[in-house]
């Protein structure tokens, strides 16, 4: 997926979509695990953020992630789109854990 798939979205407020990392089909002593078996990715990079919270004193907190991070979400955070054939997910900020650096 690249920029020009993603031009038809704005996220509002707090929200971020990200797109799942792939999932692992072996594992390091090289067993083929079916794509069936076992949970998606809890990663993924950043496609887009809006522009932020909005506080109470009507002030905007900007996010802490910007696109193209690579990111840390919880198991069920989200909720789940395709854009371009591809499986996101619509996040709002406070879901994201961590940053990978």
């Amino acid at each position: 997926m690249n920029m020009s798939d993603i031009a038809n979205i704005r996220p509002l407020g707090d929200r971020i979509v990200v797109q799942r990392s792939e999932k692992e089909s072996k594992t390091a002593g090289g067993i083929v695990i079916p794509e069936n078996s076992g949970d998606k990715p809890s990663e993924g990079k950043v496609m887009a953020v809006g522009p932020g919270k909005h506080l109470e004193s009507g002030s905007i907190r900007t996010p802490d992630v910007k696109v193209g991070d690579k990111v840390l979400f919880g198991k069920y955070s989200g909720s789940e789109i395709k854009l371009a054939g591809k499986d996101c997910l619509v996040l709002r900020e406070e879901d994201i854990m961590a940053v990978v650096l």
